[in-house]
């Protein structure tokens, strides 16, 4: 994996004019075609377009390619122009914003390698239907894979990549990109948390595997960032439950108790138990272990 992780790297660094600019533009501009053209032909245009794996197997493969113009509303009942229109002005502009962050190469690549992903997926929940699930292989293989796989990746990519941006949920509520996708990601484990024996057998098949292409495109690309952020929580959970830091504590604690504070100033002799919103600082020019607070951290004489 490693090997695969470093061509990506190697390869965007090394073909800079490799890809389409601004890819996003057009495929968005192909799904809003495909879309009007469904409102006035009833989804007839989507129908011969999307992915149906069992299609495919039947000769039918330039559905392979085609599935990538199909809008992601098309599989999803109940909503409408509206609904559309704002996610396609929502996706356009996830996906320029990476491709100027990243490059026209490397944000091609993450594309490419969604959609092909969302393919191989696409075949393995076909097969696992057959397998385990007999009675829904016949219903899997009328419903039409999209790219709302790719979407998601490329959501969760722009939520690494642009943390602190901020959208308004309901044109309302501001949330940055990190807690969305977090909420996003701990909604999808809610979905399989509430399915209980039966559902859960027949739909996992279904579920799973296109949500792992999308999360497995994602790691593709940025396993080094999630491997830091695991880093950095592992350390600080083994910090947090240390001996030092726990004996540390308990030395503050009892030293509080004792002296009904736990900082003076050196200067003044205002402690933290006159003033608990000020704050306190240790000077390295001096010679000793001298507190002071924020008033004369920087206006007193250093001890020597």
């Amino acid at each position: 994996m490693k090997t695969i992780f470093r061509w990506l790297d190697r390869f965007g660094y090394n073909h800079p004019n490799f890809g389409l600019p601004n890819l996003i533009r057009w495929v968005v501009y192909a799904n809003v075609v495909v879309y009007v053209m469904d409102m006035v032909t009833n989804g007839m245009l989507s129908s011969y377009l999307a992915f149906y794996p069992a299609a495919v197997l039947q000769g039918q493969v330039w559905r392979l390619l085609t599935f990538v113009l199909v809008p992601e509303s098309y599989s999803t009942t109940g909503l409408g122009p509206v609904w559309f229109f704002f996610s396609m002005l929502f996706y356009y502009y996830l996906g320029t914003a990476l491709e100027q962050t990243w490059g026209t190469a490397r944000f091609n690549l993450f594309y490419l390698s969604g959609v092909i992903l969302t393919l191989i997926a696409g075949f393995v929940s076909y097969g696992l239907t057959a397998v385990f699930s007999p009675e829904l292989s016949s219903v899997f293989s009328m419903i039409p894979i999209t790219i709302g796989q790719v979407n998601f990746s490329i959501f969760l990519a722009f939520a690494t990549v642009f943390p602190e941006a901020q959208f308004r949920v309901y044109f309302l509520i501001p949330i940055k990109s990190k807690w969305l996708a977090v909420f996003y990601l701990a909604m999808r484990v809610w979905s399989y948390m509430r399915l209980a024996g039966p559902a859960l057998l027949l739909l996992l098949p279904v579920m799973l595997p296109l949500d792992l292409a999308a999360i497995g495109n994602y790691l593709l690309f940025f396993r080094s960032e999630v491997a830091a952020l695991f880093g950095r929580a592992r350390m600080a959970n083994h910090h947090r439950n240390s001996a030092q830091t726990i004996n540390f504590k308990k030395a503050q604690k009892e030293l509080q108790q004792r002296r009904g504070y736990l900082h003076k100033c050196a200067v003044c002799g205002v402690t933290d138990q006159d003033d608990p919103n000020m704050e306190f600082r240790y000077c390295s020019k001096c010679n000793g272990y001298y507190c002071y607070c924020a008033n004369h951290i920087n206006n007193h004489t250093h001890v020597q």
